[in-house]
């Protein structure tokens, strides 16, 4: 790990922090009491991905793969890991990005308190539209 004399100050994209608020909190010190280390936004978008089929699941009484993707391309994503995510036809999930520094080793309270959320990147502007996917999905 880098650490934070390493890393003060660099600034990165990324669509979680486990300390950004009440929600992330809560799942973060869940994962931490299992995991013995905070969440990275890849453990909770894969967490947040596979609750969201689970409820296209439970919604449709089916597993059947199409009745699956059409009950979560019609639902938000709504949960500690985005907020009116949306499921495009090309499969990506369109969702806010946050602009993240790394703080001071000063400006750290402690083991996991390594950066602060500067701004939010709404989805339709961090990621590509679907008439630029080069996913066959998105010509149908």
């Amino acid at each position: 790990m880098l650490g934070l004399k390493a890393a003060q100050g660099m600034v990165y994209t990324t669509a979680f922090y486990w300390d950004q608020n009440q929600e992330t909190r809560e799942f973060s010190n869940r994962f931490h009491a299992i995991h013995k280390g905070m969440p990275t936004m890849i453990h909770a978008g894969a967490y947040s991905a596979a609750m969201h089929y689970l409820k296209g699941i439970d919604a449709r009484k089916s597993d059947a793969a199409e009745d699956v993707l059409d009950q979560m391309r019609k639902t938000p994503v709504n949960d500690f890991f985005a907020k009116n995510g949306v499921i495009r036809k090309d499969g990506r999930m369109v969702h806010d990005m946050y602009l993240a520094q790394v703080k001071t080793p000063s400006e750290s309270k402690g083991e996991w308190d390594i950066a602060k959320v500067q701004s939010t990147i709404p989805g339709d502007q961090a990621f590509a539209p679907l008439s630029a996917s080069s996913c066959p999905l998105a010509k149908t």
